[in-house]
């Protein structure tokens, strides 16, 4: 039996406040922190992850970055280094974009935004990612009027493009 992940739990200011397991943290809605890692390939595109069905938010969705919640006394890098290594198996630069605060019904995070360039091959990790593909941030825009991507994720693009922001 593996033991349930303890995490960081914040205020609306990002200052952390408790630490509780995650399934209370999902149950109750409380804000969390999380890594976003945008893995860019040499042209610039994006690794576009499909997550598995059993993910206990947004099973089945394309996700736009590697990442997940911050662990009750972690910093935000160790988060970003540890989850790229356990959902793609690499090991990259990373490079700090923004931070971005994402609150809606079904999902109150602080993430931190980072990206690193890596080509692969990539070693998916078999629970939370089904497949995945490079693609322009264009082509994640037209996707996500067809298939559904994390809505936190794709505000993130939305935040890149409209803020012009060059990370490249």
């Amino acid at each position: 039996m593996t033991q349930e992940e303890i995490v960081q739990i914040v205020d609306s200011n990002n200052i952390p406040i408790d630490a509780v397991p995650r399934s209370i943290m999902r149950a109750q809605k409380l804000i969390h922190r999380a890594c976003y890692i945008l893995v860019l390939n040499r042209a610039d595109e994006l690794f576009l992850q499909k997550r598995t069905l059993t993910k206990d938010i947004y099973p089945g969705y394309w996700s736009v970055a590697a990442g997940g919640v911050v662990q009750a006394g972690e910093s935000y890098e160790d988060s970003a280094r540890r989850e790229l290594f356990e959902e793609l198996g690499i090991t990259a630069p990373l490079n700090v974009l923004f931070d971005h605060f994402y609150d809606r019904e079904d999902n109150r995070v602080w993430g931190r935004i980072y990206w690193c360039r890596h080509e692969g091959p990539f070693t998916l990790q078999a629970e939370e990612i089904e497949y995945g593909e490079f693609h322009s941030l264009s082509q994640i825009l037209e996707i996500s009027k067809k298939e559904p991507v994390t809505p936190d994720g794709i505000e993130i693009i939305h935040r890149l493009r409209d803020e012009e922001i060059d990370f490249i």
